[in-house]
């Protein structure tokens, strides 16, 4: 059974349309969870009316952001699947790939859809593209984790994962996910990174601004600089 997560944050107008692509692809058995993160739309409407129409649909409503981890991490308790994943409600990776996700899934303890890796194709902002490249190269460098997209919002775990390592994930930020690719390569878990077609969404460019950029970028670098003294210095912080 494969429970997929959609960590939704003012998503009213794209979450039906999300999970009736997903229900397409998954088995009658699987499940969706949709983790509406806080919204100030009507998101947390639209959950509920999709949980109302599909058996298989369950809405969780957090008052507060929590961010994509601490959305994913509450709802792992209420997750029936031997199998977990999520992907981001936009779909801006392209659906043809989310079957691959699900049988790869029952070979690897992590998988990841992959941006920046031979035969991916990515549509996004230069600016954007440079820094999230950079990011990853310096994952590679003070890290030593051979991973070359760690931030695609389509990835898939193990349950063995999720109960022994992900649950225990404190980091709530977009950086959560650097996070969990990091443990589960030092803590030994199988992995496994294929490419995908990947395009930014309209809204996303039109956020890309400098400021936002900017604050992304600090978040990310305290997270590196915490995976560094822990995974090559040994200091937990």
């Amino acid at each position: 059974m494969f429970s997929l997560v959609l960590p939704a944050y003012n998503e009213a107008e794209r979450l039906e349309r999300c999970v009736e692509v997903c229900l397409h692809y998954l088995d009658s058995g699987d499940e969706i969870i949709i983790a509406e993160d806080g919204s100030t739309d009507n998101t947390a409407d639209v959950g509920r009316l999709l949980e109302k129409k599909y058996n298989n649909v369950t809405f969780v409503h957090h008052d507060d952001k929590l961010g994509r981890g601490g959305a994913f991490r509450n709802i792992i308790s209420i997750a029936k699947g031997d199998r977990m994943g999520f992907i981001d409600v936009d779909m801006a990776t392209d659906m043809k790939y989310f079957p691959k996700l699900l049988e790869l899934s029952k070979k690897y303890d992590v998988v990841t859809g992959s941006r920046y890796i031979k035969g991916a194709k990515v549509d996004r902002p230069g600016l954007r593209f440079f820094v999230s490249k950079t990011y990853n190269f310096l994952i590679r460098l003070f890290v030593g984790v051979k991973v070359f997209d760690a931030q695609c919002g389509f990835k898939a775990f193990s349950r063995k994962f999720v109960d022994e390592v992900l649950v225990n994930v404190e980091e709530k930020t977009w950086a959560w996910d650097s996070v969990l690719i990091v443990e589960c390569v030092k803590r030994g878990y199988s992995f496994m990174e294929f490419p995908v077609e990947w395009v930014e969404g309209k809204d996303a460019r039109h956020s890309a601004s400098f400021g936002r950029i900017f604050n992304d970028v600090k978040i990310h670098g305290r997270v590196l600089l915490q995976l560094f003294l822990k995974w090559r210095i040994g200091l937990n912080v």
